[in-house]
């Protein structure tokens, strides 16, 4: 049976270690858990996310405009469109009769919460879904002093479809122009814009923005076989993918990144959706873009170098080694 727990917050504590018989210095006790939010919970990346953290043995509050899915589960039904609603949700600190409004409530946000695809609505119902809960997302962080956000930004904010909008190189990566092709990928663009925004008026706030690459559960990957004959069904991201367990990886990752200001991170597969080289691929669908490396085997085009440089990502899982 569910147990009311009252609102424990991690601290650190210093005291002058001449207290206890050593030297003047400080002991400082380190923070237990992070208590991490997590905005669309339920998503497709959420339900992979939220329980691989818990595991972690992170405290996850989820935020979600669909209900609880059982009467245990630590959340919040809100409408992030909704500013009033986003800041309420993201004080929230407790659970069931002890649970309050407060400042400070959570170490990190994990902004999941989004339109997944262009077009699913009208493009004016679109832009301002996505902008108005991204953009009252880091507001109510900021306004509450919750200071680390992890966003998952996209691929599709650097031009995809990459063989409609003159791709100038590759491997893409970080450095790559922005370009919004349709309202939902402008979003994107606009969206990491407006994280470069806040953390240049607040220099002790961080904003770590995952481009995801097309994200696929392991069921999925029967579909891969079916591109085999066909290449050009996934021209428009250089037939790129990742995993979804492997994106629950990174977010981890990030969620530990402690660099202040906006960064950015391609969050990819090592390989292609393909078992045709890379090489062979580019040499007959993008002859001329230019080439900064020599692709080995499948090797992927979306290039993940800085974010196991940095963060420390190792995709793990990969559709060639389905069962």
């Amino acid at each position: 049976m569910f147990q009311p727990q009252p609102f424990e917050r991690s601290v650190v504590i210093s005291l002058p270690i001449a207290a206890i018989g050593g030297k003047l210095g400080e002991l400082k006790v380190a923070r237990s858990n992070k208590r991490v939010a997590v905005t669309g919970g339920h998503g497709k990346i959420g339900r992979t996310l939220v329980p691989y953290l818990r595991k972690q043995g992170y405290d996850v509050f989820v935020i979600d405009r669909d209900g609880p899915e059982s009467l245990e589960e630590p959340m919040m039904v809100a409408d992030l469109t909704d500013f009033g609603q986003a800041l309420d949700a993201l004080s929230s600190v407790g659970k069931d009769v002890y649970a309050r409004p407060e400042r400070h409530a959570f170490d990190v946000v994990v902004h999941l919460a989004s339109m997944p695809h262009p077009r699913m609505i009208p493009d004016g119902d679109e832009f301002r879904l996505n902008m108005m809960a991204t953009f009252n997302v880091f507001e109510a962080c900021r306004r509450q002093g919750i200071k680390d956000i992890v966003w998952t930004a996209s691929e599709v904010g650097t031009g995809v479809p990459y063989d409609r909008t003159n791709a100038p190189y590759v491997p893409v990566d970080e450095n790559y122009p922005m370009r919004g092709y349709n309202v939902y990928s402008l979003t994107k663009v606009l969206g990491e814009e407006m994280a470069r925004q806040f953390c240049l008026n607040d220099p002790e706030m961080r904003i770590t923005c995952l481009r995801l690459s097309n994200v696929m559960n392991p069921e999925e990957y029967r579909r891969f076989d079916s591109w085999q004959e066909e290449p050009t069904q996934r021209l428009w991201n250089f037939w790129t993918y990742v995993d979804n367990r492997d994106v629950a990886q990174a977010i981890a990752k990030a969620i530990e990144y402690d660099v202040r200001g906006k960064d950015e991170f391609f969050i990819t597969n090592d390989e292609t959706v393909m078992r045709t080289p890379t090489e062979q691929l580019l040499n007959k669908y993008f002859q001329n873009v230019e080439r900064r490396k020599k692709f080995q085997g499948n090797e992927v085009v979306l290039s993940n170098e800085k974010a196991k440089r940095v963060l420390g990502y190792k995709p793990e899982h990969r559709w060639t080694n389905k069962s």
